[in-house]
């Protein structure tokens, strides 16, 4: 969808966004244009994304009757500009809201449930009914009852009534509100105010999938949803996902529950009996070296397989009053963990030097130190470094 505007005002401004859990800060520009097609994130719906003038839209908020354009560039007051549509977001947008709306009214006719917010997530929607729980069965009858509605083909149309119109409800409306109140109304079903994007026909919807429910806050319930292009998506997803599991299972698609099942018991064995081997093998080095005639008062191991219980059982063993001990667990130039152990007054002063070695932090008392290593590629120096202060163990013992 394409439509040309002129550009009002362009200010520069500042976007808080969220990527990979972390938090960052983008300079910019906001933008108002004369009039845009672009719907500003609201009501429970996303913002519409594209460009405008060739620059990528990142971000479109409401502020009373305007919409205000998030650009990483610059525009010039006056300028006219070219304005592209990202339909495949817009249309996704629209069958989901539109997918809430016709949940939301057969819910509660059909069972009371009244609809007190919702959420249209990147891969599905929620809708928080105001019941603790629902009944057996009624999600199966709410679903079969939506997509006989989107079978029959009922019109969805936008209707514009004035502020004081006796048919408009005014609470809900947010206080920066102008402009007339925008009614949808699915024939013989709902009208609602809403200021979201909508199909103009159920039959856009194709298909609604109702996933489950989940316990929500405060005695509500979640209804998990997709709708349209989703469902699609996700039986595509799911079938390709079957395919592999019965590749690497070797049964059929009615087997897989039970031969995961199967497996991770299996799986749980061999780690119970891996911990008892991994056991033994700690007091077997530990007295394998204390039965060397010429062992020194130093002692360096690592296991990629071991846990901190491994390395706790081999410094007991060993017993670190006069042993300088230094035990790493994990791969071998990747992370994983350590452990320190000898008299108190070295460890103080080494352990964190090879906490800094190990790019990792730790903590220690009564002789040990042990922590998290991010990288063991510098455990050569780690030893080198626990190798010349176990010197002083044999200057103590002469």
């Amino acid at each position: 969808m394409n439509f040309d505007s002129c550009v009002i005002s362009c200010v520069p401004a500042e976007l808080k966004l969220e990527s990979n859990g972390k938090k960052e800060k983008l300079k910019g520009f906001n933008v108002k244009l004369k009039d845009t097609i672009m719907f500003p994130e609201g009501g429970g719906q996303p913002d519409d994304h594209g460009t405008i003038g060739g620059v990528p839209v990142l971000r479109v908020l409401r502020q009373g009757p305007d919409a205000v354009h998030f650009l990483s560039s610059s525009l010039e007051d006056g300028q006219e500009v070219h304005i592209k549509l990202d339909w495949e977001r817009r249309f996704d947008h629209m069958q989901q809201h539109t997918g809430q709306h016709l949940i939301t009214a057969l819910a509660d006719t059909m069972f009371g449930y009244k609809t007190t917010s919702w959420d249209l997530g990147r891969q599905r929607s929620s809708i928080e009914l105001d019941t603790a729980s629902v009944k057996p069965g009624e999600m199966e009858a709410l679903e079969a009852a939506v997509n006989e509605k989107i079978r029959a083909q009922l019109a969805v149309r936008v209707n514009l009534l004035s502020i004081d119109d006796p048919a408009v409800r005014s609470r809900g409306l947010p206080d920066d509100h102008a402009g007339p109140i925008r009614i949808i109304d699915i024939e013989g079903v709902d009208a609602n105010m809403c200021c979201g994007t909508h199909v103009s026909n159920l039959s856009h919807l194709q298909v609604i999938k109702i996933l489950g429910t989940e316990k929500g806050k405060k005695n509500k319930t979640n209804l998990i949803f997709i709708a349209g292009n989703r469902v699609l998506n996700y039986a595509e997803k799911s079938y390709s996902i079957e395919k592999s599991l019965t590749v690497l299972l070797k049964t059929g698609a009615d087997e897989h529950v039970d031969a995961v099942d199967k497996l991770q018991k299996t799986v749980k064995r061999l780690q119970k009996s891996n911990l008892m081997i991994l056991r033994e093998m700690a007091v077997l080095i530990a007295q394998s070296f204390k039965n060397r005639p010429d062992r020194e008062p130093f002692f360096s191991l690592h296991n990629k397989d071991g846990d901190n219980e491994f390395m706790n059982i081999v410094a007991n063993e060993i017993g670190f009053q006069d042993t300088l001990i230094f035990l790493t667990v994990g791969e071998e130039k990747g992370a994983g963990m350590f452990l320190i152990a000898g008299p108190e007054n070295i460890i103080a002063e080494v352990g964190p030097l090879v906490a800094e070695l190990l790019q990792g932090k730790g903590a220690g008392k009564s002789g040990r130190y042990q922590g998290k290593a991010n990288s063991l590629v510098k455990r050569v120096e780690a030893v080198a470094l626990l190798k010349e202060q176990s010197h002083k163990l044999d200057a103590r013992e002469e």
